[in-house]
């Protein structure tokens, strides 16, 4: 069973001991471009599955998510729909890009600046070494119940994860790239020939 999802990360440039909601507003305020490589565990009651791949966000609306390992998989924001392929099914999902996002941890990273119009932020203490808060979107969300985003000087080191279907994600960020120039290109999608498309 795959249980992919679509997290999205931010590189900080903030003084070492800044409290974590002040970086994570000075990121959503100063940060346009952000890429990274990524380390991503799923785990439930029954169930452990590891990923990794690469990550690039232009914002707003714009990202791209690549899992290469253990599955090939490809999610990406064009900035008007969201698109979703799988390379072992040969299949690709379209979605209007603001409906498939909601208050999900995509829309906070990749979105508009109104942060705390969608979500309720709180300082969640140090622990292993991060300076960690809590994110819980005011209006319901059916993808994702709580998210925790831990920072170590200038970087979003680890993000926590929990949704609605009992799963608990986290995801550890490497080489992370602030503001770096990304190709206008790697955030448009073509389905490949010969795969099923299902659109909304």
């Amino acid at each position: 069973m795959k249980i992919l999802f679509i997290p999205l990360l931010a590189s900080l440039a903030l003084p070492v001991h800044a409290a974590a909601i002040a970086q994570l507003k000075a990121f959503v305020a100063g940060t346009q471009t952000v890429s990274a490589q990524f380390e991503q565990t799923v785990t439930n009651q029954s169930h452990r599955e590891q990923a990794h791949g690469t990550l690039e966000i232009s914002r707003p609306g714009k990202f791209r998510w690549s899992y290469a390992k253990p599955f090939e998989q490809v999610i990406v924001g064009d900035g008007k729909r969201l698109w979703i392929y799988d390379k072992e099914l040969a299949q690709v999902t379209s979605k209007p890009l603001d409906s498939a996002l909601g208050s999900s941890p995509a829309a906070l990273l990749a979105g508009n600046n109104a942060i705390e119009r969608n979500y309720i932020l709180k300082e969640a203490g140090k622990e292993g070494g991060l300076e960690w808060l809590s994110a819980t979107p005011r209006q319901a969300d059916n993808t994702f119940q709580s998210l925790k985003m831990g920072f170590s000087g200038n970087t979003l080191q680890e993000m926590r994860l929990s949704d609605s279907f009992g799963n608990t994600t986290l995801i550890r960020f490497v080489a992370v790239k602030k503001n770096p120039a990304i190709p206008a290109g790697n955030f448009n999608f073509t389905p490949p020939k010969g795969v099923d498309v299902l659109s909304e």
